[in-house]
């Protein structure tokens, strides 16, 4: 156990290694990608670049280069912008993670409960309208891209349609701390996470249909019914426990997916101060420390999510524990 524990974590640590010398291949080792000309400003003098390099340390073998950026990064945490100078990157992306974690909390609960209803209820009335509404309904939500839709809400709640009386409550775009306000901050993301959750609720209500009509024909379910198990039994108990492991998978990626950043759109868009619009701003300046850090925040969640994914299936799946164990 400890030995597959030990491997686990080496794995993740070669993962997290590899990313992180990959973003910075890209941005400091192909050619022209020097920042010297962006930190010494437009025009700046041969004297003024020389001594720009030398102060950042651009002069120096790009070896040293990454050890110093990982040194700074993850170490003494002290790594500063190239744009906002003297601003450390380290504090400004843990600022924006609570934003972040908050969306993506809410956006989590309504695509669960969602999916939950929508693909039960699929399932037991398959092949009859409703089914085909419902799952008609769920490729529409999964087709439309979030940044259109969050463009759709935003005209209708902020201008066309705020002061009567269904949207006199939306808040102006933006984002109020938990901390000052909890009504504020729920009311602040409510609509941001129904739009982030719009299309994940239609690709996981049909993947949980799938899944269910599939456990139907297993020879467990058989045998629960022959025992006398109901129908709600059979579909809410014995049904989704074989159903989870696909879900499961589906969300720990998805939901560590977003935390690094991939609700940017989402963010943009209702201006909201998380990982994702942080993201998006170094990249419309090339701010290489600041995209280095939420780089590596999104990889840290997506290695430590798919690890715990992982560990759920050994708990939801026997077999898997079993075979763990044989190893």
């Amino acid at each position: 156990m400890i030995a597959a524990l030990l491997s686990r974590i080496g794995q993740m640590a070669l993962v997290i290694f590899g990313i992180s010398v990959l973003v910075f291949c890209i941005f400091f080792a192909t050619p022209g990608a020097d920042p010297t000309a962006r930190i010494a400003g437009r025009g700046a003098s041969p004297q003024v670049m020389e001594r720009v390099r030398a102060e950042y340390g651009f002069d120096r073998p790009l070896p040293v280069q990454y050890v110093r950026m990982m040194e700074k990064l993850f170490v003494s945490r002290d790594l500063t912008s190239f744009v906002n100078h003297g601003q450390q990157v380290v504090p400004e992306v843990a600022s924006a993670a609570p934003v972040t974690l908050s969306l993506v909390l809410w956006a989590a609960f309504f695509w669960v409960i969602g999916s939950l209803g929508i693909g039960i209820v699929s399932a037991v009335l398959r092949d009859s309208w409703v089914d085909r509404f419902l799952m008609v309904l769920g490729l529409v939500g999964l087709s439309m891209p979030v940044f259109w839709l969050g463009e759709v809400v935003n005209l209708f709640t902020q201008s066309r349609w705020h002061d009567i009386w269904m949207f006199r409550w939306v808040p102006p775009l933006g984002y109020v701390p938990l901390t000052e306000n909890p009504l504020g901050w729920a009311r602040s993301l409510l609509l941001p996470s129904l739009t982030l959750a719009v299309s994940f609720m239609g690709l996981y209500a049909r993947i949980l249909r799938s899944e269910l009509l599939s456990a139907m024909g297993e020879d467990s379910i058989r045998t629960a019914r022959a025992k006398g198990a109901g129908p709600v039994r059979v579909w809410l108990w014995h049904g989704l426990r074989l159903s989870w492991l696909s879900y499961v998978s589906l969300f720990g990626l998805d939901f560590a997916q977003l935390l690094g950043g991939g609700a940017l759109l989402t963010e943009v868009v209702f201006a909201l101060p998380g990982v994702g619009r942080l993201t998006y701003q170094a990249l419309a300046t090339l701010d290489l420390p600041l995209i280095m850090a939420t780089v590596m925040y999104a990889a840290i969640f997506v290695v430590i999510a798919n690890a715990l994914v992982d560990g759920i299936y050994a708990l939801l799946d026997p077999r898997i524990r079993e075979g763990q164990h044989g190893r």
